[in-house]
């Protein structure tokens, strides 16, 4: 009886939801169909999908609660004693977000246990919420010492730091999921009551101010499809129209919305406002967002976006870079902005019908997006680099938790992007096992798709009508299937071979028809049918346009949405960086079950580059090179990593010759010891601040004395060292020092070099130091760092 009742109330919730959205004039003319109506068994997602449950959304409320998340909700409660809060006001949206995640998961699979819990967060989240509507922990639990974010007053520093409108945002969003996935309106009320309080507090004639952070556009969108109160769209309208022109490019308040025409700032930001954007165009018709926000989609697809759908390239305010500046070692491409682009493409497909849109997202759900996350599903990505030198891993937990938080909460809602619907259109947009209900105009349909994609390209889709009834079937056939790259110029693939693509009807082959990159497939359609699609699964080798310096003679290998990379312990002397590959080298695929829980592997002839002392010419010797899927990369411990593979020496980076120096032990006065190799590598930066390499840095350190030291293989007689310092002002946080000295070990002493010349200190060169010949076992650099500033090295020759 209890599970009858149960499932009453979630059909009731599910029907009030569907006359809601029935009763308004305007939404996307495309609609998705809801993950509440997708069941995916894939080979591929159902398996991540399931850690995600059983490991990641459990580990995320275990961290949550360690870290004081829950003790936030408790104090401002008055069920804890004490004002200690934990580190950022933004982290009660943790919580919102596992408790969003954990509503989509309860969907896909019911988990009593979970649900249960989650009862009890929102409860405690209810306790915690004043009589007004106003949530928001740090202010609530009125701290002797409030955090310098907040300010003295509600909304006081909401255009800047306080995130309480951020806040709310997330609440909004886990109470519509968790309202959709189990129907209840526990989580739904405390978000109506503080969604009420910010219409009464904001608007024309109220507190005129727009959101430091983006994301409560979204969450008033989602409340007014499920409530249908259309203050909640109005008021997430004019939290976009007030923005601008007087604030910051950082946050994307230095212009009107629908004055902006190219992606700046905060890259996470950005794609929130950009989804609420399309979201609020959609509602209200307004063209001047749309035509916002198709200039922004492709200067972003045109100029700013990396192979593997990542956006932000710089680690400078987690922002986008220049048009072309995608940078590799240094990529920044947060796991939460990779979380936005699929939100932000979703809906621009939804707008525009077009599979491009469906293109970009998908590229970043199997690369970008996924590597966020360790197979094991309990280590994390902040950024996600395209390439590495050991400097990289995954951390079991960040203070600043939103990329883990992000993660927990969107691969369970992946389900809800595989199909869409408008009237008697039906879209298929990604392959993956699954089993669906849809209610067209025509009739109810239940669709089933059979396929190993991403390994392989057949997918048997299964139609299965009510009744026989005509409507139309709109698959996506991907643009890397038609030899497009990604829309636009910005990528291309190097060969150009057109191979077909395939659809047969019962057995029968099919010519169809392509509209705005989809197979349309209009017929009466019958119980039993089924479709069958085979696409071209090939590895392709793809290079970026010249504008992009960090990507010049470099290829990238692909198959199918799968973006590769080379990762050391797949490789001759656990190497990536000195690998060349031939461009016109022949590749081999296959599926590795064995390898990091069942991957596809590419082999391709290539070979390892070496320097060699006194001579402009490298030692190049062949071997085997071995590619695996760039989100599986960084799963067996730090390694060197490359996605981007040169062809020709010029952009090669090889292993360093037999120096000195090379040959020495690095030692700092430094915990980070993965660092010390970055010194030696024999590579020359192109300026003070280039992080196309890894570097040594004593950052947040200030004012402090430092050093470095080699201690050398045997004794050695020296009497030059050549320094460039690392330099990233105007806007980091590392300059170079005060001043240095150079110190050789005699005996347990350490004496000071004799120079022949003054000691130099400048930027975006070597600096030469000649010295009296001393003959010692080491050599340690003594560094005073500046009195606001930390300091870095790129490299230190000894000769």
């Amino acid at each position: 009886m209890k599970k009858i009742k149960r499932l009453t109330v979630f059909i009731t919730g599910l029907t009030a939801i569907a006359t809601t959205l029935s009763a308004q004039q305007k939404d996307y003319p495309i609609q998705p169909v809801a993950f509440t109506k997708v069941h995916v068994h894939d080979h591929f997602w159902q398996p991540k999908m399931e850690v995600n449950a059983n490991v990641t959304i459990p580990y995320v409320i275990a961290q949550c609660k360690a870290n004081g998340r829950m003790d936030n909700f408790l104090r401002a409660g008055k069920k804890l004693s004490g004002d200690k809060m934990s580190e950022f006001p933004f982290d009660d949206t943790d919580v919102y977000k596992a408790i969003e995640g954990a509503s989509y998961s309860i969907q896909n699979k019911a988990n009593p246990k979970l649900e249960a819990y989650i009862d009890t967060l929102i409860t405690i989240i209810g306790d915690a919420q004043e009589p007004d509507g106003y949530l928001f922990t740090f202010r609530t639990v009125n701290a002797k010492q409030p955090h310098e974010w907040i300010g003295s007053k509600r909304w006081e520093k909401e255009e800047i730091l306080s995130h309480e409108l951020y806040n709310a945002g997330h609440l909004y969003e886990a109470a519509v999921a968790h309202y959709q996935a189990t129907g209840k309106k526990s989580l739904l009320n405390i978000a109506i009551k503080n969604a009420d309080l910010l219409v009464k507090t904001f608007g024309p004639g109220k507190i005129e101010e727009y959101p430091g952070h983006q994301i409560v556009e979204i969450g008033l969108s989602k409340m007014y499809r499920v409530t249908a109160n259309k203050k909640y769209l109005d008021l997430a309208k004019f939290f976009l129209d007030v923005r601008g022109p007087k604030g910051d490019a950082y946050n994307q308040a230095d212009k009107k919305v629908i004055d902006q025409h190219q992606a700046v700032g905060h890259a996470v930001r950005a794609a929130y406002m950009y989804t609420g954007m399309a979201d609020i165009a959609a509602l209200t018709g307004d063209t001047k967002y749309l035509t916002a926000i198709d200039d922004i989609w492709g200067d972003v697809v045109d100029k700013k976006l990396y192979i593997t759908g990542g956006i932000g390239a710089t680690g400078a305010g987690e922002a986008f870079g220049e048009a072309y500046q995608l940078p590799n070692m240094s990529a920044y491409a947060e796991t939460c902005a990779a979380i936005g682009n699929v939100y932000w493409n979703e809906r621009m497909f939804l707008l525009h019908g077009d599979s491009k849109y469906i293109d970009v997202l998908e590229r970043t759900l199997y690369n970008g997006l996924l590597s966020g996350v360790s197979l094991s599903g309990d280590r994390f990505f902040y950024p996600n680099p395209l390439a590495s030198m050991f400097q990289h891993q995954r951390s079991a937990w960040i203070s600043c938790a939103c990329c883990i938080s992000n993660m927990a909460r969107f691969l369970p809602s992946l389900p809800g992007y595989v199909y869409a619907q408008d009237k008697n259109n039906l879209y298929v947009n990604l392959f993956m096992g699954n089993t669906s209900k849809i209610a067209l105009d025509a009739t109810n349909v239940e669709i089933t798709q059979t396929t190993e994609y991403p390994w392989k390209g057949e997918v048997a889709i299964g139609i299965n009508p009510e009744k026989t009834a005509d409507f139309t079937l709109k698959i996506r056939i991907p643009g890397w299937a038609n030899q497009e790259a990604s829309p636009g110029d910005l990528y291309a693939f190097l060969d150009k071979k057109t191979l077909p693509v395939t659809i047969s009807i019962n057995g029968k082959a099919t010519t169809f028809i392509t509209d705005k990159g989809y197979a349309v497939l209009t017929r009466k359609w019958k119980k039993g049918d089924l479709v069958s699609l085979s696409l071209p699964m090939e590895t392709d080798k793809v290079i970026a346009n010249k504008s992009v310096k960090d990507d010049l003679s470099r290829f990238v290998l692909e198959r199918g949405p799968m973006v590769y990379c080379l990762e050391g312990p797949d490789n001759k002397d656990s190497l990536v960086q000195n690998i060349m590959v031939d461009k016109n080298a022949i590749a081999t695929a296959q599926y590795d079950a064995n390898l990091l829980n069942g991957v596809g592997v590419i082999n391709i002839a290539g070979q390892s580059t070496k320097r060699q002392l006194n001579s402009d010419s490298l030692l190049v010797v062949n071997q085997n090179v071995k590619a695996i899927p760039y989100y599986a990369w960084a799963n067996r411990g730090p390694s060197e990593m490359t996605v981007w593979i040169p062809y020709e020496q010029s952009a090669a980076r090889p292993k360093p010759a037999p120096t000195i120096a090379s040959k020495s032990t690095v030692s700092a006065s430094l915990k980070n010891k993965r660092m010390f190799s970055a010194i030696k590598d024999q590579y020359e930066p192109a300026d003070s601040k280039d992080t196309n390499f890894p570097y040594l840095h004593w950052w947040p350190a200030k004012d402090t004395k430092e050093f470095i030291q080699y201690d050398f293989d045997s004794a050695q007689t020296v009497s030059e060292s050549k320094i460039y310092w690392y330099d990233d002002s105007p806007w980091g946080g590392c300059r170079i020092p005060v001043s240095y000295k150079l110190l050789y070990k005699k005996g347990d002493q350490w004496l000071p070099v004799e120079e022949t010349a003054p000691y130099q200190i400048s930027k975006d060169k070597f600096n030469t130091l000649k010295f009296k010949p001393v003959n010692t076992t080491a050599l340690r650099m003594e560094i005073q760092l500046p009195k606001e500033h930390a300091t870095g090295v790129h490299e230190w020759a000894v000769k």
